[in-house]
């Protein structure tokens, strides 16, 4: 374990204080800010902080990077071209590396901590992590194991330093640090990413490329800060509970609500077309509950996005059908068809679906299908409140408690915005069961479908 050996010897970590000189060393600029503990929050690690007042008539950005120190997928192509040149530039984001703290992201929790999700959405989102993980890490070694220092260094039954808890590390330190830079794209812009987050108006600065083609932080417009705050920046304001855990490792403090989160469906088994209808989906095969906004909503409303639903609330009886036809090259592929028309593109299923005079039934077996599923979600989070609540959290109990505080926050957040939305959903089911088209289409059937 390279990166846990460096970091316990020393070797690999660097106090903050240090930054400074590698800043001046690497022609990073720094306008009025400094980085360190904030007073008072000192377990969120370090952030940047206003070393003077501060206005957004100052003229300066706050901080300029050079364009060659931000890692990016254009800088590793560039400097690829050139052994010499991705070698200068590896060695001093290597030296940055060592200013980064581990990040306790939720693929480090042990197992019994995990079982504090159970009921939540993180839950399968890790475990399919780590397992995509431990798959990319087994490609990373069955790639490289023939190079001659690889295998020295990195694959020797006896003396190989490369692990997979190293290969969770990089991946943590990208996922928790990584930018969306105007101009670049997804990136780790160092020093930038020690300022932390904050939405709405808390955030005090923005990011961007200058007319040089560096990196900058620019305090907000309208924005004034006194010596000592906290120059805060926004990961994404939209970005759910389930997300800024997943990815960052906390839940914003001021947030009161999980804003959104990702359930998966099943086609029902007993369906004659599952496994067509699986060959040609191209959505996720879940369905996405949000609070609602806009001028519309009221407070409290929430709303549904899903294009893999439609596929499963329509059959062979509504007009959806398959055909095995030869392609122009000889091959042979799956096609899908509407009452008779070719469907292209299967996620466009909804639009045909809303010409229809019965779009009321597939909207409501859609609704159905959507509440009963989070019914199924509550019922698990409810079952494991009472175990989650009351579990030990002491040193050697295999639980810490800032962990359990994440947990049953992120429980606390997605428990009520699921709650609300299966309240909306009813709200739906009996409006929609009012329409004249409901009522003339169960009129015309077997007791056997059952919305309720």
């Amino acid at each position: 374990m390279i990166i846990a050996r460096g970091r316990a010897e020393g070797w690999l970590k660097l106090p903050v204080s240090a930054l400074p000189p590698w800043g001046e060393l690497n022609d990073v600029t720094f306008n009025g800010i400094s980085v360190g503990l904030l007073p008072g929050f000192e377990q969120r690690g370090s952030t940047v902080i206003a070393a003077r007042d501060l206005s957004a008539g100052d003229a300066e950005p706050l901080m300029i990077i050079p364009r060659d120190l931000v890692l990016s997928q254009e800088a590793v192509r560039v400097h690829a071209k050139s052994d010499q040149h991705l070698r200068q530039v590896l060695d001093a984001l290597a030296e940055f590396g060592r200013f980064l703290p581990e990040e306790l992201l939720p693929t480090f929790w042990t197992e019994t901590e995990r079982k504090l999700l159970i009921g939540t959405t993180l839950k399968p989102a890790i475990e399919a992590k780590i397992k995509s993980l431990n798959k990319e890490f087994e490609q990373l070694r069955s790639t490289t194991k023939h190079i001659k220092w690889c295998e020295e260094v990195w694959w020797d039954e006896e003396d190989g330093r490369l692990s997979f808890d190293d290969w969770l590390q990089v991946d943590s330190m990208y996922r928790s640090r990584a930018l969306e830079f105007p101009g670049i794209g997804d990136s780790m812009v160092p020093c930038v990413d020690m300022a932390n987050h904050a939405s709405g108006d808390a955030t005090a600065a923005l990011y961007e490329i200058d007319s040089d083609g560096n990196a900058a932080l620019l305090l907000r417009e309208g924005k004034e800060l006194k010596k000592g705050d906290e120059v805060a920046i926004t990961y994404g304001d939209k970005k759910g509970a389930c997300e800024m855990l997943f990815s960052y490792g906390f839940v914003e403090d001021g947030m009161s609500s999980a804003r959104e989160l990702f359930l998966d469906l099943d086609i029902p088994n007993d369906d004659p077309l599952k496994r067509a209808k699986l060959h040609v989906n191209t959505s996720a095969p879940g369905f996405r509950v949000f609070d609602s906004e806009g001028a519309d909503a009221t407070a409290g409303s929430t709303g549904w996005q899903s294009d893999f639903v439609w596929l499963i609330v329509v059959n062979e009886e509504d007009g959806l059908e398959f055909e095995v036809a030869q392609t122009t090259d000889g091959g042979r592929e799956l096609r899908v068809y509407w009452r008779g028309s070719a469907l292209g593109e299967p996620d466009k299923l909804a639009d045909l679906l809303k010409t229809h005079p019965i779009w009321n039934v597939y909207r409501l077996r859609a609704v159905s299908l959507i509440q009963d599923r989070i019914e199924g979600q509550l019922r698990m989070l409810y079952g494991t409140d009472d175990e989650v609540r009351t579990v030990p959290r002491r040193e050697g109990a295999g639980i810490r408690e800032r962990i359990w505080s994440l947990a049953t926050r992120l429980r606390e957040l997605e428990r009520d915005l699921l709650e609300r939305a299966y309240g909306n959903l009813e709200e739906e089911k009996e409006k929609l069961m009012e329409t004249e088209a409901v009522q003339q289409y169960l009129a015309q059937q077997d007791p056997e479908e059952d919305f309720t």
